[in-house]
């Protein structure tokens, strides 16, 4: 049996199949033939690969050494169709991030410090940077730690995630549409990108084909054309919060609109803070603002994901700084066989 050498990471709330870039093949064509074999895809069960069956776990990380000299390692997210088979690179993923600088340090891309190891990692799909610190006492990745998750049973050992170069880095400007507010169906929205291509709406109850729809016709007005099988943009339902955070949310999957994301994605998160900090945006009014120096704790499904984000007002505005802390671990460490 011919094998291809893998870790199986946790990394916020998503799981993913991470890979060494130079142990898949160079050929785009190839490489994501053999990932839907190793996924178990097309299959709503992919009962015959890795894939777990939703979007948060039919996801890949390929890593490899980074060739531009502000960055360690190159990190490229790959979402994996379940029951499609297609593999998409039109977004990157926060949430495996979190796992990327472990990953290179546990394949040697990378050499620990004797405390706290810094990576500084070029996520491909965007263009974006991001540095991930986290503990490595004796020059060995601890993850272990007492750092909760909502979303991840369990604590974990904190990662610091701070990113720069996010602002529009989909759909090239934060407000893609070039307006606070655009109205689609009936509903006004605030279409916005600050790492991954949202759509913020108030919350409202809508049948699956006009979220589906609304998606749609969000796409082409943010200059991403067809999104009919993309997983992007995402559309956000946001409303008052409910458990003391800064605004509560529903996002929704692109792939199944019935199917309610169990609770945010790092980068979507991010966009919905930043849109919300606008005034006149969807979901200004509803923002409730932390103390000072506190980030703001975006409620979700299952919980809630703390993220910082620094907007400068202004004609455009810009963003200054955005982080967010998450978790991340090792499931398994070996050889997958795809299937023939």
């Amino acid at each position: 049996m011919t094998g291809v050498r893998c870790l199986l990471m946790r990394g916020g709330t998503s799981k993913g199949a991470f890979f060494l870039a130079p142990d898949l093949p160079a050929d785009p064509a190839e490489r994501d033939d053999l990932l839907l074999r190793i996924m178990g895809s097309p299959d709503p069960a992919q009962i015959d690969g890795l894939g777990g069956a939703q979007p948060v776990t039919s996801k890949v990380a390929v890593v490899s050494r980074s060739t531009e000299p502000d960055c360690d390692v190159d990190y490229l997210f790959l979402q994996v169709g379940i029951d499609a088979p297609t593999v998409s690179d039109r977004q990157t993923c926060g949430n495996l991030l979190a796992a990327v600088g472990q990953f290179a340090v546990e394949r040697g891309l990378v050499t620990a410090g004797s405390e706290r190891t810094g990576v500084r990692i070029r996520m491909v799909n965007t263009g974006g940077r991001a540095e991930s610190t986290f503990a490595t006492p004796g020059g060995r990745v601890d993850y272990a730690g007492d750092t909760a998750v909502a979303g991840v049973p369990g604590t974990a050992a904190p990662v610091a995630l701070a990113f720069a170069g996010t602002e529009g880095s989909v759909c090239g400007s934060l407000l893609p549409t070039g307006r606070l507010v655009d109205e689609i169906d009936g509903l006004p929205v605030t279409c916005i990108d600050n790492g991954m291509p949202v759509v913020v709406s108030r919350a409202e109850e809508l049948a699956p084909e006009r979220i589906q729809s609304l998606r749609i016709q969000a796409g082409k007005l943010m200059g991403l054309g067809d999104v009919s099988g993309s997983a992007v943009p995402k559309i956000t339902f946001v409303s008052a919060p409910e458990a003391g955070g800064a605004i509560r949310t529903r996002t929704f999957n692109a792939f199944d609109p019935v199917r309610r994301h169990p609770s945010i994605g790092v980068f979507g998160a991010v966009s919905v803070v930043t849109a919300a900090l606008l005034d006149g945006a969807v979901g200004h009014e509803l923002l409730v603002r932390p103390a000072d120096g506190r980030p703001f704790a975006v409620e979700h499904p299952s919980g809630v994901l703390e993220v910082d984000v620094d907007v400068e007002p202004g004609s455009p505005p810009r963003v200054r700084r955005s982080a967010v802390i998450r978790t991340a671990r090792p499931l398994f460490d070996g050889t997958t066989f795809p299937r023939h």
